[in-house]
């Protein structure tokens, strides 16, 4: 669904991805795992058009050349929810359904919000709160609706655990999985939460030093030989990946 083939990208002398070759297959859920500043997050931002790679392509699976058309496919949960705080939590919730190419009557806009919220555990109610008026976990809840609410092929997922107890945490995963496989969703989330990664995804990609340095089924993580994923999912303080201090 989505290819990335030696993707290049720098911000002056640091070079972030150093040629990311990677393949996410459609209606999988595949999650990329690394440490702080590996470059996870301009991978997004690559494939939704926010940065463009300096050399390398990125192709999405029957793109044309229409922008609009090309991001109503996608979805996204952003790490710290994004929510607009001015906005009742159903406006967030149908932002895109009130706007732009995927515009819908308002009233149907409202139904369709209160379903989505209703799909992750929030009553009607909630509706037409604002966002500062719901708990940490409540939000991510809304943010989650929100990249739900145009049935994309496609969801991003950012860090989707950031902030979150255990236990909201592992509701949000769970969540994650069901949605997905509901939707028949391609999924790609990027995270170095190791419980997110076990209860998501189907394949793993780490990504270390701007390339894939592993990719495989989730199941054969654990077994994978490889030292730097070794040390990462198992959080170790030796080994080849040196800790900035």
């Amino acid at each position: 669904m989505i290819r990335f083939d030696d993707v290049h990208k720098a911000f002056g002398p640091n070079r972030v991805l150093r040629g990311m070759t990677l393949e996410v297959p459609r209606g999988n859920s595949m999650v990329i795992i690394g440490g702080s500043g590996t470059g996870k997050s301009v991978a997004l931002k690559c494939v939704l058009g926010l940065v463009t790679p300096d050399s390398g392509t990125i192709t999405v699976e029957g793109a044309d050349g229409d922008r609009d058309a090309f991001l109503a496919r996608f979805g996204m949960l952003f790490q710290g929810g994004a929510l607009f705080d001015s906005l009742p939590v159903w406006q967030n919730v149908a932002f895109r359904l009130l706007r732009g190419s995927l515009k819908r009557p308002k009233a149907e806009a409202r139904e369709i919000a209160v379903e989505k919220l209703r799909r992750v555990g929030l009553s009607p109610d909630v509706a037409d709160r604002l966002p500062a008026e719901l708990s940490g976990g409540m939000q991510k809840r809304v943010g989650l609706a929100r990249a739900i609410a145009a049935d994309p092929e496609i969801i991003f997922f950012d860090e989707p655990t950031t902030g979150l107890d255990p236990i909201m945490a592992g509701v949000i995963n769970e969540l994650i999985r069901e949605i997905v496989t509901e939707m028949g969703a391609t999924a790609m989330t990027i995270t170095h939460d190791m419980t997110s990664v076990r209860a998501v995804a189907d394949r793993v990609a780490m990504l270390h030093d701007g390339r894939i340095r592993w990719t495989g089924p989730t199941g054969e993580m654990d077994a994978s030989g490889d030292p730097y994923l070794d040390q990462f999912i198992h959080g170790r303080a030796e080994g080849p990946i040196a800790a900035v201090r």
